[in-house]
Formats: C-alpha cells, structure tokens, sequence
C-alpha cells in the first residue's frame, strides 16, 4: 500500500507540474515587444514563423545583431533571407547563420559562442511557444551571466489552448514537458556538483552576414 500510495503521489505531482507547464506554455502568448537587447536569436524548427519574427524584432531596432542557430546545412542563404520576406535589408548586414545545432542543447552551445564572440549581455530569444520553457533553461544553463528575453511565436499546428482535446497536441505537450523535466533535473545534479554549465569557444563556426552582404 506504501508503493502504492507513493506511485499515486508521483504521477499526481507530475500531472500537477504538466498542467502549470501547459498553463505557462498557454499564457505566453501573444508576446509584448521584448526590451532592448545586444541580440536576437531565433532557434530554428519546422515553422519559419520564428525566423520571420525574429528579422522584425531586427528591423524595428530590438536588437543589433541577429543568430539563426540550427539551420539545415544543405539551406543557403539566399534561400533562407526569402523567408524574410520584407526584410531583406536587415537579413543582408546583420543575421549569422548557425548550421552545427542538431537540438536544443546544441542551439544553446551554438548561441553562447557567438554571444561570447561578440561580448553581448543581453539576448532575445525567439522560438516556438511550447519550446521558450525548455529553451530558456538550455540557454540559462549555458549562458548564466546573460539577460535573456523569451519571445514565444504561436504554433500554428498546435491549439495550445486546447492541447489536451487532440492526441498529436496531447503527445507534443507532454513530451515537451517531459524533456523540460530531464533537463530541470541534469541542471539540478550539475547545480549540487558545482559544476560550471558549460564553456564557450571565443570564436564560433558561424556565417557571418559580413562576408555575404557585398
């Protein structure tokens, strides 16, 4: 009955946790203009919403510089600024281009060497809305002494209002919330061990806009 009654508690407290992380999730959105930041990243995924918000958040004078971490390698420049759209302008003198992120971890890796590199504070962060918990404790983790501004952009193919009523939103939250789980508690052991969260290379393997924009 004592495992039994544990179990119960467990899958109670972790219901609880899913339901205040869908909640957060839920409340982000829309997104106020973030303050001014050194910054602005956008992590890339299956929507090209984040980029396109992240290159206004540009345009309108947010940030100075922007990164969009965890491009597909076999995606170029040209083909990625007609995402852009209206926004060329600013895509040609002052978006980098990361094409090493495979995950989440690897844009947090990826965006601490070229906040490093370029000695910036303060960042924005562009990304999905169920992606900005996760995201923010990859960045935080890799990143501890910067500011960081989340800026959720709504998923178009995810009711998060609603999550629960179909199963593929019900599988993305949960999932999500489970990886967000993981990485809550690596950060936690790593916290108890008084270990650094990690450690930024002085010059990253980007594409500057620099060498692009003649």
């Amino acid at each position: 009955m004592k495992v039994l009654a544990l179990l119960l508690a467990i899958v109670l407290v972790w219901a609880a946790g899913l339901y205040a992380f869908a909640q957060r999730v839920t409340n982000s959105t829309p997104a106020p203009d973030p303050p001014h930041a050194d910054g602005v990243v956008a992590l890339t995924g299956a929507s090209s919403m984040r980029i396109e918000a992240a290159v206004q958040l540009l345009e309108h004078g947010l940030a100075d510089r922007l990164l969009v971490s965890g491009v597909d390698p076999d995606v170029t420049r040209p083909e990625l600024q007609a995402v852009a759209h209206d926004f060329g302008r600013a895509f040609e003198c002052c978006v980098d281009l990361g094409f090493r992120a495979a995950n989440t971890q690897g844009n947090a890796s990826e965006t601490a060497e070229w906040v490093a590199y370029h000695h910036y504070r303060s960042l924005i962060v562009v990304t999905a809305d169920y992606h900005i918990p996760r995201s923010m404790l990859e960045l935080r983790a890799a990143m501890p002494h910067v500011v960081l501004y989340p800026y959720p952009v709504v998923t178009s193919t995810l009711d998060v209002r609603h999550w629960w009523a179909s199963k593929e939103a019900a599988k993305r939250m949960v999932t999500e919330y489970c990886k967000y789980l993981v990485i809550l508690a690596r950060e936690g052991v790593r916290g108890l061990g008084g270990k650094p969260a990690s450690l930024t290379k002085p010059n990253p393997g980007l594409e500057p806009a620099s060498e692009n924009a003649q």
